[in-house]
């Protein structure tokens, strides 16, 4: 048997494969069609402070080779997520990533020191989204802010960190490096991207929310140059997220650097893709007499 195992810093995985936070819930769903642990882990949908109603509709639009979603970070708060959603997910046989999301410093730390009263596999602090008018992606544009709330964080919690990073900046690097220098012990990348439809015969954008979240095999090329882009700056793991579908996608982000991925369209097109992909993963790792998907982790060769 090929070795699907992988370490995300001291996070280890029975296999690559996370489900995206947002595109799973909190795995129920899942849950009533396999058996969860065929996932390396599963991030939960974004959490906050206190619970959110999210965007009105519409919210979800289908676009060329993706999907557009400004859902808005709809979720019960943090104290019922501990309550009522953490309970399943621990007994789900995956590693738990809990996605958390803020306004505020002082939301991000206060979810965090809550979480404390449970063993989380890691904290996945949403430094990234796009589709709330505060926080998230105004924090994780501006390298000092993020600083500052990785920082904050890192000073409550025990929990591995793992930082999730925009797209939407002149240079991921640069706050791949804010996260390594505040503490994260991996960052993830990329969040969707920023965009529009429009339906031109009602003249509107076709979300109400006007933009939203770009995700889905479009956004990939992008997101395998900000993987080697970050690589290549700072020594921290990766996971790396982005129109991935296929044993071959994940593998070209194993490559490029990615130590995991996270898969979020896909799974919602096909829930039960990753048992599709952990197969391919197999055959194709013994077709090249690779033992373990490791060996393939940043070995990545530029031309010149």
């Amino acid at each position: 048997m090929v070795d699907l195992n992988v370490h995300v810093g001291s996070v280890q995985l029975n296999n690559p494969l996370i489900a995206a936070s947002g595109t799973a819930g909190f795995g129920r769903e899942l849950a009533a069609m396999y058996d969860l642990s065929a996932w390396g882990g599963i991030s939960s949908k974004g959490v906050t402070r206190t619970p959110r109603i999210g965007n009105p509709t519409p919210r979800v639009a289908e676009t060329a080779s993706g999907m557009l979603n400004s859902v808005g970070l709809q979720n019960p708060g943090i104290e019922a997520f501990i309550r009522d959603e953490y309970p399943f997910m621990a007994a789900s046989g995956t590693r738990v990533i809990v996605n958390v999301a803020g306004s505020s410093l002082e939301d991000y730390v206060e979810s965090a020191r809550l979480l404390n009263a449970v063993p989380i596999d890691a904290i996945e602090l949403n430094l990234s989204c796009p589709n709330v008018r505060t926080g998230c992606m105004l924090i994780g544009s501006d390298p000092e802010q993020l600083k500052l709330v990785v920082q904050a964080v890192r000073a409550v919690t025990k929990h591995p960190i793992w930082a999730k990073l925009t797209p939407n900046v002149t240079s991921i690097s640069r706050m791949a490096q804010a996260a390594s220098d505040a503490g994260a012990d991996a960052v993830v990348l990329i969040n969707t991207l920023l965009g529009m439809a429009i339906d031109w015969r009602s003249r509107r954008p076709v979300l109400y929310n006007n933009t939203g979240g770009l995700s889905g095999p479009a956004i990939k090329p992008i997101a395998l140059r900000m993987v080697q882009e970050v690589r290549q700056a700072v020594d921290l793991p990766i996971i790396g997220v982005g129109g991935i579908a296929t044993a071959d996608d994940v593998l070209e982000f194993m490559v490029t650097g990615a130590s995991a991925v996270e898969i979020g369209t896909s799974a919602m097109i096909t829930p039960s893709c990753c048992l599709r992909i952990r197969n391919e993963l197999e055959h194709l790792l013994k077709r090249e007499g690779l033992s373990s998907i490791r060996e393939l982790t940043g070995t990545l060769r530029l031309w010149p």
